[in-house]
């Protein structure tokens, strides 16, 4: 009975996070603009998706800002952890706390306080104001998925190549970046998924004539949806289905072939 109860539980909270997405998904084959009224399949909406310039501009700007702002707070967050780790205890706790600010600041106050900066140095709000708002708040998910990779063994690791005759420049490119790696690629793929999740500090900074998806999607809501954004929505959905179920794949080869 508790089996049975348990999975029907289950099912419920399944049904309540994924019957909006297939919504979505379904709607956006709907030949009709209605989201009540069913009048047959159609591509129309993805047409009109591919030849929309301020949609595909905004996806354009989405996933170029993320790309772009990931890859900076990667480099500048791992180098971060590198000088820290040089650091005394004290000064570095001193500067994880300060980093762990941002990260608990609500969004609204960051995007405020950047907007003020833009206008205080005069800095033109638009594409490369989004991208330097953007590396600034990846930067402390960067440095929190990097440290922990970095540990006393690493130092001894690094030491030992140093001992047995290997270049600093050599040791740190075989010992220091396979054990930083995990935390690199997991700080990148999280400043990512942040970057193109992001909505409030991408409002406040970006200038006129410049979208992501989603302030196009908010500007959208003011004057009634078309379903050509379900269009996108739901290939962006595909797109992040197909990545997970490859990595997880790939990840359970690896796991087999290491048993």
């Amino acid at each position: 009975m508790k089996k049975t109860l348990g999975r029907i539980y289950v099912l419920i909270i399944l049904l309540f996070l994924y019957m909006p997405i297939l919504t979505l998904i379904v709607l956006s084959f709907n030949d009709a603009k209605s989201m009540s009224v069913w009048t047959g399949f159609s591509l129309h909406w993805y047409q009109e998706l591919f030849q929309s310039r301020l949609m595909m501009g905004a996806v354009v700007n989405t996933f170029s800002i993320a790309i772009l702002a990931a890859l900076i707070a990667t480099v500048i967050g791992t180098m971060g952890v590198l000088g820290m780790a040089a650091m005394k205890q004290r000064q570095e706790n001193v500067l994880m706390g300060l980093n762990n600010i941002p990260m608990l600041n609500a969004d609204i106050v960051t995007g405020i306080a950047l907007m003020l900066f833009f206008l205080m140095v005069r800095w033109p709000r638009g594409y490369m104001s989004i991208l330097f708002a953007h590396t600034v708040f990846c930067i402390p998910y960067v440095i929190l998925s990097v440290k922990p990779r970095l540990n006393k063994n690493t130092d001894k690791l690094f030491e030992a190549a140093l001992d047995l005759g290997a270049s600093e420049r050599y040791a740190f490119r075989k010992i220091v970046l396979p054990e930083l790696r995990p935390g690199i690629m997991s700080g990148f793929l999280l400043s990512f998924t942040m970057s193109v999740d992001d909505f409030i500090i991408t409002y406040f900074t970006r200038g006129a004539g410049i979208n992501t998806i989603s302030t196009l999607i908010y500007s959208e809501v003011k004057i009634g949806i078309r379903p050509s954004l379900f269009a996108l929505s739901t290939i962006v959905f595909v797109v992040a289905l197909v990545v997970l179920i490859t990595v997880n794949l790939r990840q359970s080869r690896q796991d087999r072939a290491a048993a």
